[in-house]
């Protein structure tokens, strides 16, 4: 895997620079979702065509998903779990929070993990049984206690239509706030969030609902960090099965599962 960690660095790394060439540092002029979509579509396809590529030139045995958009995780074999431009909405708005990640998952668990973030100069890679590193270096959570801790969290697509699933992020976010934490912040990107988790950037992150493509990357660098990964309850995190996720140091996360075990 090391030969590998090193190659699928260079392919995203790759597709990283030519997305940051293209960011205008000015907000598109888009004024409906339809025509931010059809902007975003013009940068973003020829992105994700490169990284396929790529990618499946190192792993040709490795699947890709039939879309990027699925919740489902494969549970055999291996496959490419991959977003070309990870904080769509950061990068049309000229902001630097937006990222390139590729994780490569066998038998449903990822095994390799790359999360790239041209705009902050930052690179973070994981292989599983081998620790995690923020450009080169290895990295671990943060000992802070929770009165000092940032967090941050995000929401999948999929809560947007789901009553339900809407309410459960609002009563988590209260919950966290009346926690005592020194603040919560949605810095973009889920992957690249999680993965800040792990080198100390961020103190701890949550999120409700389903979103297993958009967390394994960087659930595993935060895990092979050293931090816990876990469902509200503590629980070890299934990507195929978990409606909740928790990433957090050790002194950390009991507290925040007791908070959001309250939520109902």
């Amino acid at each position: 895997m090391e030969q590998l960690i090193t190659e699928v660095e260079k392919v995203v790394r790759e597709v990283g620079g030519l997305l940051a060439e293209q960011q205008s540092t000015e907000p598109i002029a888009a004024r409906t979702r339809a025509e931010a979509l059809a902007a975003f579509g013009a940068l973003d396809r020829p992105a994700a065509g490169l990284l396929r590529e790529r990618l499946g030139a190192l792993r040709p045995q490795a699947g890709w998903p039939a879309d990027e958009l699925e919740t489902a995780v494969p549970a055999d074999g291996e496959w490419w779990s991959c977003d070309a431009t990870d904080g769509a909405v950061q990068y049309l708005l000229g902001l630097p929070h937006w990222a390139v990640t590729a994780t490569l998952l066998r038998e449903g668990e990822a095994v390799l993990a790359v999360v790239h973030a041209p705009r902050l100069d930052a690179t973070y890679t994981a292989v599983r049984g081998a620790g995690a590193r923020l450009n080169g270096r290895r990295i671990t959570p943060s000992e802070r206690e929770l009165e000092t801790a940032v967090v941050a969290t995000s929401h999948p697509p999929t809560v947007a239509g789901d009553p339900e699933a809407l309410r459960r992020v609002g009563a988590t976010t209260s919950a966290v706030l009346r926690a005592g934490v020194l603040a919560v912040r949605n810095l973009g990107p889920t992957a690249l969030q999680v993965a800040q988790v792990g080198s100390g950037h961020l103190d701890a992150f949550w999120e409700c609902g389903p979103d297993a493509p958009n967390l394994l990357g960087g659930a595993l660098i935060a895990a092979e960090a050293g931090a816990r990964v876990t469902d509200h309850a503590g629980r070890p995190w299934q990507p195929a099965a978990s409606t909740g996720f928790l990433a957090a140091p050790a002194g950390q996360h009991e507290a925040l599962v007791r908070v959001l075990g309250l939520v109902r």
